[in-house]
């Protein structure tokens, strides 16, 4: 009788089992060591808030506005100490960033609110914090300038990433997108998202219009000439974000308060307030400008940005997609007054912005934009709106702007801001 063949059970060479073995070991000691140095060995961005005292400071609630001289003077040489403390440590490697976010006064001192930014491994963490610690009592102890600090007032914690943004967001004029350099509206370039976060489009019947500046919540700053066809709230929708299609947050307006002196067809008195009718919610992208004082004082020469969605070139039917800005300069009155440019139309609550050779400026549909300035601190000020001009980038004919601080007590008479 036959029998079926049956194959015969062979086993692998040892030298084969060891080389399966020794594959398998390889690949999970490359996994293992993956995962250390990703958990252990990379660096992670870790965020600080904390709190120290400025002894001896007269009491003056001016510390507490975040525009005020006052402010900006004293939070400036706290940064300062702070950057170059760092700086100078052993952790210079891993810092970041060091900001003061809110200064308090409180009898005859002032409490500084801090925020900072580091790197670190993740087994190194704590380590970091207590240095970061140490190097900023050692900081306060220190007797460098004319401030006295108090060392034993210094606090300091770790907060996560959402809280440390809804800290800077808060305040005005911060950018969390910052180009390296200034790219050249007419002759300008496209921003990146979240670069000016204070930009609006005013939308009429779901168009672009013009533009307007975030400047809290609920209130928006404009050109009073946008509104020349029609003023109705139901009329207009205030859009974010670079894009002007899709918006990346859009919000409906419930009221807008033009300024009672502005006449139609003049350029006298160009600013108009736009109030929200629910709040903006505040994100890296999305957050409001500086207002300035109405004492600040911004010199001709000075370095200034606008943006917009304004036409490329005067009367011309091709508008950008994504928000542009352009670096320009404060033109003297008197310069942008000479009979060759605009001939003495310029009046002391207005602001020439541009070049006097033309080229680079705005351009129709960016009327009621921002013209900003950023301080030394690098926080950005509203300093004109958007207004007028003789077409776009021509010769001897630079960009007229709304001078804001002629209007800041204006402003503050309409939102309390």
């Amino acid at each position: 009788m036959y029998r079926p063949v049956t194959a015969s059970r062979t086993s692998l060479p040892l030298w084969m089992i060891a080389l399966i073995v020794f594959g398998v070991l390889a690949i999970l000691g490359i996994t293992i060591g993956l995962l250390v140095h990703f958990l252990a060995v990379e660096n992670k961005t870790y965020y600080y808030q904390g709190s120290f005292k400025v002894l001896d400071i007269p009491n003056n609630r001016n510390y507490e506005r975040e525009t005020s001289p006052e402010n900006n003077y004293l939070s400036k040489i706290l940064e300062t100490r702070m950057t170059d403390a760092f700086q100078r440590s052993n952790i210079y490697r891993q810092y970041i960033n060091s900001q003061v976010t809110t200064l308090v006064p409180d009898n005859n001192s002032v409490t500084a609110h801090i925020w900072l930014v580091f790197k670190s491994t993740t087994s190194n963490k704590e380590n970091t914090r207590r240095r970061i610690e140490s190097i900023l009592r050692q900081m306060l102890r220190s007797d460098s300038g004319s401030l006295t600090t108090d060392p034993n007032s210094l606090s300091l914690m770790e907060i996560s990433k959402v809280d440390a943004e809804r800290i800077i967001n808060n305040r005005c004029g911060r950018r969390a997108k910052m180009s390296a350099t200034y790219d050249r509206i007419k002759g300008g370039s496209n921003a990146q998202e979240g670069e000016w976060p204070w930009q609006a489009s005013l939308k009429m019947d779901g168009r672009h219009y013009c533009g307007a500046s975030l400047i809290s919540e609920r209130y928006l700053v404009t050109a009073a000439h946008c509104f020349q066809k029609t003023k109705n709230p139901r009329n207009f929708t205030v859009s974010f974000g670079t894009e002007v299609i899709p918006p990346y947050m859009q919000r409906y307006v419930q009221q807008i308060i033009i300024h009672e002196n502005y006449i139609k067809g003049e350029h006298h008195d160009d600013i108009a307030i736009i109030l929200l009718t629910e709040k903006v919610s505040f994100t890296n992208d999305v957050h409001r400008v500086c207002l300035p004082e109405a004492t600040q004082v911004f010199s001709p020469g000075e370095g200034v940005v606008v943006t917009g969605w304004g036409a490329f070139i005067y009367d011309g039917d091709e508008f950008p997609v994504l928000l542009q800005k352009a670096p320009v300069k404060i033109i003297d009155t008197n310069t942008c007054n000479a009979r060759e440019a605009y001939n003495g139309m310029i009046l002391d609550t207005m602001l020439c912005a541009g070049y006097m050779e033309g080229n680079i400026d705005a351009c129709q549909g960016d009327s009621g934009g921002p013209l900003v300035h950023p301080n030394s601190r690098n926080i950005w000020y509203l300093v004109g709106i958007v207004s007028w001009g003789v077409e776009c980038g021509q010769l001897n004919k630079p960009g007229v702007y709304t001078r804001v601080t002629s209007y800041r007590n204006w402003i503050a008479s309409k939102t309390g801001l």
